[in-house]
């Protein structure tokens, strides 16, 4: 391993690693635009130069591999000069438009400048002008005055998804970014191109005009779309809530995590959050006697769902969990049903169309947390359920999350299942099918507004963060079987997921050793390993 001097600084680094990745393990970060640590390296932006002892000028970093001896510095006079130079040759042309971008408040042009500019503009000629405002695809828009041609988004394409919608045409200062004839930006990750994107020049069409970045909040979560369990940050407009169509969860950003997703993450898991704002979100307990439904208090609906657990014998109780669930959920639903000894418990239910997948992160089994509800033992097959309560050997049946008549199963056999039970609970967010003929509906935190974990399909546990208080008076799911669990007779229930965590961790042999310190930001594997 080479050991190099960096600022005075002796660091030692692999084989291999370049002057960019070197420095930053002393604590220093070299300016760059063209350059990702995901991509191959291009060289073309020049902002990168620092000076390396017995070299005659200044060379850039991100291709330069560190070398036994080395010794570089990174804030020398020349250096500082050839940045600032660099900088204007980069802004030449730029459209001074940044009340109006997108990308201010996070746009490393201006982040650049203000660090390594602050010169007085030369230029008195008219700038090159190119097309603007033209979109790509459904979810990205190009403003090509404001592209640098760092190349990054090209590179994406060509290395990432392997699609190769994006070129770069022209020549000189008319080089411009662009599709290729008869291409569409849509491949299933394209939004990634606007987080790489480090100007204003590719921003998000969904989030365009929406709201400023210096407005958001961001909360570090996980991506609840499918099995892989991309880390996320969940971005929150609280302190503006006139803007963006008043919507509090204003955009998915992507979280590094190297073992899972590491950069990216796919464009159904960026734009799914649509439920958490949606109308159909439950937000205080309701009964339905006949066609009458009528708001509840937690707890009439407590005692009332109690009372039908104790009073009918465990063969008469059915319930459907949902892989969508976090770990504390489905453990605190596994003490309920030990509680009342019910073992008619289902949680595999078909989708309606099969999920598809590939071989970057998108998973075909959609949900965040199957891999946890099978190590908690509660991933049985919910047709059994359903089968039982058409028999009418069920008389309540319990369902978490799952609209059964959008399944695959036949809408008319799943009716039928449901009208012959005598109580139909439901529990989750959001309104569906389902819950309208439910007689008690318990709506639930969605997942941005509560804390919790998912087991990923590769034993991963990964840890969630509270982002938004719950809508109304909906609770989280372990709260409010808790609440159920004490209206059992059972000893006071945990009052937070951490000391839910901590019982699940004592008590199910694969989470044994897990903590909320010990999953930290990236995740820790459950002991079972992977599937």
């Amino acid at each position: 391993m080479p050991r190099l001097t960096i600022n005075g600084k002796e660091v030692e680094v692999p084989a291999g690693t370049n002057l960019i990745e070197a420095a930053r393990r002393v604590g220093v970060e070299v300016p760059h635009y063209c350059y990702h640590p995901g991509l191959s390296i291009a060289g073309q932006c020049r902002l990168c130069m620092v000076d390396i002892e017995k070299t005659p000028r200044p060379t850039i970093a991100c291709n330069t591999q560190a070398v036994d001896g080395m010794v570089v510095w990174t804030e020398t006079d020349r250096v500082k000069e050839t940045r600032r130079s660099v900088m204007e040759f980069h802004l030449i042309n730029h459209p001074l438009d940044c009340p109006v971008c997108d990308q201010a408040g996070e746009c490393w042009l201006q982040i650049y400048y203000m660090k390594h500019g602050l010169y007085d503009p030369r230029m008195t000629d008219e700038k090159v002008h190119k097309p603007k405002a033209v979109p790509l695809g459904p979810h990205v828009i190009l403003d090509a005055e404001r592209c640098i041609l760092c190349s990054r988004c090209v590179r994406f394409c060509d290395e990432i998804t392997k699609t190769g919608e994006l070129g770069i045409f022209h020549r000189g200062d008319h080089s411009e970014i662009g599709l290729f004839p008869g291409r569409e930006l849509a491949n299933p990750y394209s939004a990634n191109v606007v987080d790489i994107c480090p100007v204003g020049a590719l921003t998000d069409r969904d989030f365009r005009f929406q709201v400023r970045v210096w407005y958001l909040d961001a909360t570090k979560s996980i991506c609840p779309g499918c099995a892989r369990g991309c880390n996320i940050e969940v971005h929150t407009n609280r302190r503006r809530p006139h803007h963006a169509e008043g919507r509090r969860v204003a955009r998915l950003k992507p979280r590094y995590n190297a073992d899972v997703n590491r950069w990216w993450i796919c464009d159904a898991g960026r734009y799914g959050y649509g439920a958490v704002d949606d109308k159909t979100r439950l937000r205080a307990p309701s009964r339905r006697e006949g066609e009458a439904v009528a708001d509840a208090t937690w707890e009439e609906a407590i005692a009332a769902v109690a009372g039908t657990l104790g009073r009918l014998r465990p063969d008469e109780l059915g319930v459907i969990a949902s892989p969508r669930m976090a770990n504390e959920d489905l453990f605190a639903l596994r003490r309920v049903l030990e509680r009342r000894g019910i073992r008619r418990v289902g949680c595999r239910v078909p989708p309606r169309e099969p999920g598809d997948e590939d071989d970057i992160l998108i998973r075909a089994d959609k949900n965040p947390n199957a891999r946890g509800a099978a190590l908690l033992g509660l991933d049985g097959d919910a047709a059994a359920v359903l089968a039982a309560a058409r028999a009418r050997q069920v008389k309540c049946l319990w369902v978490f999350d799952h609209d059964l008549l959008a399944s695959g199963w036949p809408e008319a056999s799943v009716e039928q299942a449901l009208r012959a039970v005598e109580t139909l609970i439901f529990t989750g967010p959001n309104a569906n099918a389902t819950s309208e003929r439910a007689h008690w509906v318990l709506p639930s935190a969605a997942w941005v507004e509560r804390e919790g974990t998912y087991t990923n399909f590769e034993g991963r546990v990964q840890r969630f963060r509270q982002a938004l208080e719950p809508l109304g008076q909906a609770l989280p799911a372990w709260d409010l079987l808790g609440r159920v669990l004490v209206a059992l007779g059972a000893p006071a229930a945990p009052p937070r997921a951490e000391r839910w965590f901590g019982e699940l961790a004592a008590a199910v042999p694969a989470f044994a050793g897990l903590s909320y310190r010990s999953i930290g930001d990236a995740g820790q594997a459950a002991a079972t390993g992977p599937a």
